[in-house]
């Protein structure tokens, strides 16, 4: 005989799943023990929403599903935030809730709350387990599910008289694979793959923008590949980053505007026409360009009419397709004259912006922030960003060289992803330098995962942008934005953390050398940096007002 607890644990362990994040208490507590005994790193954060978030970022640093679990009632409700964010930003997070018993529902049971219905807005896909002896089976269709189609969480009910059962080995459902061996990677039908290559041989301005699809499907070198092959210049959305190392001859960072305004043909793979990218509109987008979609989701490819050809397929899959289809009509010689055309406004531009990030004005000028980060970090540094002006002001300077190692709150817009970002990240990647660069307002919803960041070994270097409160405000005019100038320095250090406190530009970079020794010593390093809370960054207008 064995519990359903013990199932859970086995089955974690049997799946590979080599990490999870979690809060303690009942009734998963022995669940936890169980997956500690198969092997499994549960990292037990300071609040569930940290958990599901660091969840997320494990599973884009990893490109697997990430896990984390709640207590039951208002321990799992706790998960919904970062779910939430998960779905918008289409990350494949399996999250598990201990629930009141099933046996004792209507009575009025502790912590009794329907929360399948809390979750199914939230997940895309949510199921609650009747019978202990399934649990391996809704473990398994849990992580397939998560990857399946367009990525996102899901979320699996565990009721505690389901899990403290005690059933007949003999009788378990043990899944025949794992998930990780079912992924499949649909490709083009021949006749639209035949339009795109017909569509791209006419077109003289092409430009090619990607997302985060490209890594789920693992296609940056089918990506990086079809670039060098046709020399079209190519864009990412910001959480695709680094799919394509951002030095590459075809990337043209300051010529953004002009590409798109531009171009005649916007190929898009793995990324929604959503706010992020003006929805391909004018007149961000030429009215006369044609776009081609490609993405594994459906309901992505049908929701706009700006779409001329849309694919619902791989994208790994149908950029090799592509290469191939148009290896005898295309070459970087074809785009020769537009990608100069690029080429001549980044000249112009490029001078400009470093004259600006280089600025000694006082209070520091976040931009000046941002490129002694951008100067001192590895360069296969996981760079985490979270915040309002800061997140802006790094999208702009910081580049980034490697699939998966950029991190923010996505489409969702979520403050608070910051830290528990770092701890998934270097959960997943222990070997990698990894800084989180964020604003002092969303550091302070989730400040306690530096906390765990100690007690794990898990070394941060934590840069803040400390300019007094949520978002400049230059005229003063913002209800509510004021927060005053922390020192979280000093709350790092009670932490047992290493911290440093900034306020002369010609200081910051020596501030970052001494916490990165001391992050090369084991422990987590918070620099506070006291930054104009006047500096406002400039982006596309998403709505008909600011926050």
């Amino acid at each position: 005989m064995v519990r359903g607890y013990t199932l859970f644990g086995e089955a974690l362990a049997r799946e590979g799943v080599e990490t999870g994040f979690y809060i303690m208490g009942g009734p998963i507590n022995d669940a936890v023990k169980a997956a500690i005994s198969g092997g499994v790193r549960m990292v037990d954060t300071r609040h569930e929403q940290a958990a599901a978030m660091a969840a997320q970022a494990y599973a884009r640093v990893k490109c697997k599903p990430g896990l984390c679990m709640g207590a039951s009632g208002p321990g799992t409700i706790n998960l919904t935030l970062g779910l939430a964010n998960a779905l918008v930003d289409c990350a494949p997070v399996v999250a598990f809730g201990g629930a009141s018993p099933v046996g004792q529902y209507l009575q009025g049971s502790f912590q009794e709350v329907d929360q399948l219905a809390i979750m199914r807005p939230v997940t895309k896909w949510a199921e609650r387990v009747y019978d202990a002896r399934r649990i391996p089976e809704y473990v398994n269709i849990a992580l397939r599910r998560a990857m399946a189609g367009k990525p996102g969480p899901v979320y699996i009910d565990l009721p505690g008289d389901v899990l403290y059962a005690e059933v007949d080995e003999a009788e378990v459902v043990w899944p025949k694979t794992p998930a990780s061996a079912a992924r499949s990677r649909p490709a083009a039908d021949a006749a639209t793959l035949s339009k795109v290559a017909d569509a791209l041989a006419k077109a003289k301005r092409p430009v090619i923008v990607t997302g985060s699809g490209i890594l789920w499907s693992q296609a940056s070198e089918q990506l990086g590949a079809f670039v060098d092959a046709t020399g079209i210049p190519f864009y990412t959305t910001p959480q695709g980053r680094g799919v394509i190392p951002e030095d590459h001859p075809y990337f043209y960072a300051h010529a953004r505007s002009t590409a798109f305004k531009e171009a005649d043909l916007v190929l898009i793979v793995g990324t929604r026409l959503n706010y992020v990218i003006s929805h391909a509109r004018p007149p961000r987008f030429s009215e006369t360009a044609t776009i081609v979609q490609i993405d594994t989701d459906a309901d992505a490819v049908g929701a706009s009419d700006r779409v001329d050809i849309g694919i619902v397929a791989d994208a790994a899959a149908v950029l090799e397709q592509l290469r191939d289809a148009v290896k005898s009509s295309l070459t970087p010689d074809g785009f020769a004259e537009w990608r100069e055309q690029l080429a001549t406004v980044e000249r112009k531009r490029a001078p400009k912006h470093e004259d600006a990030i280089a600025t000694d004005q006082m209070p520091v000028h976040p931009l000046r922030l941002c490129k002694e980060v951008r100067d001192f970090i590895d360069r296969d540094a996981i760079l985490v960003v979270d915040g309002q002006e800061i997140l802006n002001f790094g999208r702009q300077t910081i580049p980034t060289y490697r699939p998966g190692h950029r991190l923010n709150s996505g489409p969702f817009g979520t403050m608070g992803v910051g830290m528990p970002f770092g701890v998934g990240a270097k959960a997943a990647r222990p070997d990698a330098q990894v800084v989180v660069l964020h604003g002092d307002g969303s550091f302070g919803l989730n400040a306690m995962e530096l906390d765990t960041a100690a007690r794990h070994g898990l070394p941060l270097l934590v840069v803040i942008s400390l300019n007094g409160g949520w978002t400049a405000d230059p005229t003063k005019v913002k209800p509510g934005r004021d927060l005053g100038y922390t020192r979280f320095d000093k709350m790092a250090e009670s932490l047992g953390c290493y911290g440093e406190y900034v306020e002369r530009p010609e200081d910051i970079r020596p501030a970052l050398e001494r916490g990165a020794a001391a992050v090369s010593k084991g422990q987590t390093a918070v620099i506070n940096v006291v930054t104009d809370w006047r500096a406002q960054s400039t982006t596309a207008s998403f709505t008909a007002y600011r926050t």
